[in-house]
């Protein structure tokens, strides 16, 4: 099966291919040139219209649900909701995200995504690459909507019994560093190469500091749920603006950070280091209304998911708004904005050779979107997932 796109205005990672082709083969991309090299014969021939651009997949890290599904649903049928459901923002992959809840709970979940990679997750919906494992070794003061009579202490025995439920697919773990057994527990992630993010936590700056130098590489939904930037003490999130190494997730809705915050943390960060995500609760694609979260009310109302007491719950967030919020909060260019992404979150989970940018011999993951940020067609490891009205 050969599928090919004509007439392309190309993302690539330095680059912007004016008048081009991709040429897809067997899941992955198998050219890249300028129309006057293309093939004239392919299974199938996308021709796009003026104004339609080909970006690299969105690859989320950090969400929960999505068309009324959820990852602690404990179903694989959830999960496949949710495969199927975000190739129409864009996203070709996504960790699935636990959050605080009994460890039974927790188990059973980590049981139905290892079933699910066994039993299915074919191209042609967005890939579960994994699971982002957030708390329950988290800080009481911090919690948000994670339930407070679940969390935790760190516990590597613990993790070692859910990831090995999970068929070891932990790819990312959001912990508290200044809680008991916090330490430890980053070394062992460290030495298993699982990344370890800091989030939900009270951490001063220099226990901060210090949980970055034994292996913290990322920032949980930076600024929410985190010690803040304070003039005499920058807290967690200023060691993770301040150090290289780590990377920061952003839920850029405009509602769990403001615009100027965030463009003043890519103006610290830059855009190599920033990470997109959603964080979206099932409620995402749904209509206004009451929603579950781990067993708490959850009131959607336009862009917002608030617990009763008025706390943020996850977003109902889509990729491809969150790239047009940047674009439009930061002024940078959509070039910039994508690395946030799709290269930076492949490069982050260490799969960038596959994945991230439209390079011969990745995965075809592929969006086509209008210069509205409008998804028309999504192709998920060279297989159209999602093919809009208009294509």
């Amino acid at each position: 099966m050969t599928l090919l796109i004509q007439n392309a205005t190309i993302y690539q990672e330095n680059a912007i291919l004016q008048n081009g082709y991709i040429l897809i083969k067997d899941n992955q991309i198998k050219e890249v040139g300028l129309m006057e090299n293309s093939p004239q014969h392919a299974d199938e021939i996308i021709t796009l219209k003026e104004g339609q651009l080909v970006l690299p997949g969105f690859i989320d890290i950090h969400i929960h649900g999505a068309a009324g599904a959820d990852a602690m649903d404990s179903t694989e049928e959830a999960l496949r909701i949710m495969a199927k459901e975000l190739p129409k923002e864009g996203t070709t992959s996504f960790l699935a995200t636990t959050m605080t809840q009994d460890p039974a709970n927790i188990n059973k979940a980590l049981q139905a995504i290892k079933s699910f990679k066994i039993n299915g997750n074919p191209a042609g919906e967005t890939e579960m690459l994994g699971v982002h494992l957030e708390g329950p070794f988290i800080s009481p003061s911090k919690a948000g909507a994670q339930p407070l009579h679940h969390i935790k202490n760190a516990d590597v025995d613990l993790f070692k019994e859910w990831n090995e439920s999970s068929g070891n697919a932990i790819k990312l773990v959001t912990l508290a560093p200044e809680q008991p057994g916090a330490k430890e527990l980053i070394k062992h992630l460290r030495n298993s190469n699982i990344i370890c993010s800091m989030g939900h936590t009270n951490a001063t700056y220099e226990q901060a500091s210090e949980a970055i130098e034994h292996g913290i590489s990322n920032a949980t939904h930076l600024f929410n749920q985190m010690t803040g930037l304070h003039h005499r003490d920058i807290g967690a999130a200023g060691a993770a603006l301040l150090h290289d190494q780590v990377f920061v997730e952003m839920i850029a809705d405009g509602i769990h950070i403001s615009p100027e915050m965030i463009k003043l943390a890519l103006k610290v960060k830059g855009t190599e280091k920033a990470i997109l995500i959603t964080d979206a609760m099932r409620a995402k694609g749904m209509a206004d209304g009451q929603y579950d979260l781990g067993g708490q009310e959850v009131t959607v109302t336009g862009d917002e998911a608030r617990l009763a007491d008025g706390t943020l719950a996850g977003s109902i967030l889509k990729m491809n708004d969150a790239i047009k919020n940047v674009c439009h909060f930061t002024g940078y260019s959509l070039q910039e904005v994508v690395q946030m992404a799709s290269v930076n979150p492949a490069k982050q989970l260490n799969i960038y050779d596959q994945k991230g940018s439209i390079v011969v011999g990745k995965d075809a993951d592929l969006v086509i979107m209008d210069t509205n940020f409008n998804v028309s067609t999504t192709i998920c490891r060279g297989k159209i997932a999602y093919r809009g009205e208009e294509q």
